[in-house]
């Protein structure tokens, strides 16, 4: 008889508990439907965002190269034709976002691709002057981060007075 006295009272307080955790739950729902009031299907739509805001990208990490050249007009040349591309892939809606790490480290700079695979981020990246001439080398990552990375070029040509 005690038995089933404690499994009842075992019981409620369980029912109880979950219950509790239920209304928590609603709660945190609400205040997530709160957060989704700025919510803009269109953008979304165009940018290519899941339900979370997110979408794949592939990074392509760019490293020192073997092929080095001392020679500062060749240098200038180069660096030249590779913000060029770096350019052209940016009008195309390929490239998301670019730039130099600070310092004389291995690790040059990153490429943020707007592409489904691997392959055409290799491709892409291929289309470098520099990883052509072997100045610089590649590592490539798939990467899940923020739709809204889509609108960074737009956005870019509005904060700089002076477009490389």
């Amino acid at each position: 008889m005690k038995t089933n006295y404690y499994l009842s009272v075992l019981f409620t307080i369980s029912i109880l508990f979950f219950a509790s955790c239920k209304k928590e739950t609603l709660k945190v729902t609400k205040e997530e439907a709160t957060k989704e009031s700025t919510y803009d299907s269109i953008l979304a739509q165009k940018y290519g965002a899941d339900q979370y805001g997110m979408k794949k990208y592939v990074i392509a990490f760019l490293k020192r190269g073997p092929n080095r050249t001392e020679d500062k007009k060749k240098a200038a040349e180069l660096q030249k034709a590779h913000m060029d591309n770096i350019n052209k892939l940016a009008e195309e809606g390929k490239l998301v976002m670019a730039g130099p790490f600070f310092g004389d480290g291995d690790l040059r700079g990153l490429y943020i691709f707007d592409v489904t695979s691997l392959e055409e981020a290799e491709a892409l990246t291929n289309s470098d002057p520099a990883i052509q001439a072997g100045s610089l080398v590649m590592e490539l990552k798939e990467w899940y981060g923020s739709a809204a990375l889509m609108g960074m070029n737009d956005l870019h040509s509005k904060v700089a007075k002076i477009l490389i």
